[in-house]
């Protein structure tokens, strides 16, 4: 039997799960460099995989003319007309899954999420490191034929920054830092003024660089950003290639759990996670980062942790769990991937 030549991969979701799909694929068109693959996601989502080599983007339009089951089937057309033979389904939920029925004949495998051991982990009957998402994606390549070895990472070099960029940062004449304060759920954030504390001690040293979107977080980012003498915020100031590029220049990045903990790691960024009710054993600590590097809210004053495998639930009162990671001890874990 000859192997498949050209693979549709399936991510249509939120931008942290995008973004874990990309240094699994950098593995598998490394270790395997004979392949064709076609990512269908978010037009949005297409910076991501600029530096793969022999990997496109097939932007799905699921609010437009893709939309619903007649959407859906125009959409599959769309994709036969490309040559698919093997479609890698690393979403594996409605959508994904009726789109596949109208490309019945084309080899598919999908990944084994892990619903029932999630389940398992946040109702508190096991507490154990569950299998990572990295390594859920590169199982269905597994079973299509082609082996990943995730041991042995690779990262594109960091990019060179623009004129407007250079202008909005200046020279790189000390360290940068970058910090991603928010996440999409209350009990996945840290306090922002204990953020603050970080910021001030940590810009005292270093560039500062804060991220973020949307016109809430842009307010509270340059109002940050006014209050430190060496803080900058790109937030809305940057197209999404340019933050890229940024980030690929960073020295570390501090984020929650979240999609900018993903892309800084998908990019070779040493990157520090701050974690409240969401935990590590869920699978979705950033790829290839140290276990000390994920900063854990105290279990003894919060045992039910992890409450949530997204963060989206969680009894009174543990909104307040990232509080228990002190700013301290932040700081010193930024100082000594920085200084070490």
């Amino acid at each position: 039997m000859s192997n498949p030549q050209h693979i549709l991969v399936i991510r249509l979701s939120a931008m942290g799960d995008v973004a874990m799909t990309v240094p699994v694929l950098r593995l598998l068109t490394k270790q395997h460099p004979q392949l064709k693959i076609t990512v269908l996601t978010r037009e949005f989502f297409k910076p991501l995989f600029r530096d793969l080599p022999n990997v496109s983007v097939f932007p799905v339009e699921v609010k437009g003319k893709h939309k619903g089951f007649f959407g859906l089937l125009k959409l599959s057309k769309e994709l036969k007309a490309l040559k698919i033979n093997t479609v890698a389904d690393l979403h594996n939920v409605l959508r994904s899954n009726m789109l596949k029925y109208f490309l019945f004949g084309i080899k598919t495998i999908q990944i084994d999420k892990g619903r029932a051991e999630k389940k398992a982990l946040v109702s508190g009957e096991v507490f154990v490191q569950l299998k990572t998402t990295h390594e859920r994606y590169a199982e269905v390549f597994n079973k299509l034929g082609f082996n990943i070895d995730l041991s042995k990472p690779s990262f594109p070099a960091p990019k060179e920054l623009n004129a407007k960029t250079v202008w909005l940062l200046g020279e790189k004449a000390t360290k940068w830092i970058g910090i991603a304060p928010f996440a999409a759920h209350k009990g996945k954030m840290y306090p922002l003024d204990l953020m603050e504390e970080v910021i001030e001690t940590l810009s005292k040293k270093y560039r500062i660089i804060l991220f973020g979107g949307g016109k809430t977080e842009i307010d509270i980012l340059n109002t940050m950003q006014s209050k430190f003498e060496n803080c900058i915020s790109v937030a809305g100031k940057l197209t999404f290639d340019e933050e890229l590029d940024v980030i690929s220049n960073l020295d570390v990045m501090l984020s929650m759990d979240s999609g900018n903990a993903h892309l800084a790691a998908m990019l070779g960024i040493k990157t520090v996670t701050i974690w409240g009710v969401t935990h590590p054993f869920a699978g979705f600590a950033p790829f290839n980062q140290p276990e000390d590097y994920a900063l854990l809210a105290n279990r003894n004053q919060y045992p039910k942790i992890p409450t949530s495998v997204y963060g989206n639930k969680y009894p009174q009162g543990y909104e307040k769990a990232a509080e228990s990671i002190s700013p301290k001890t932040i700081i010193d874990k930024i100082e000594s991937i920085v200084v070490g």
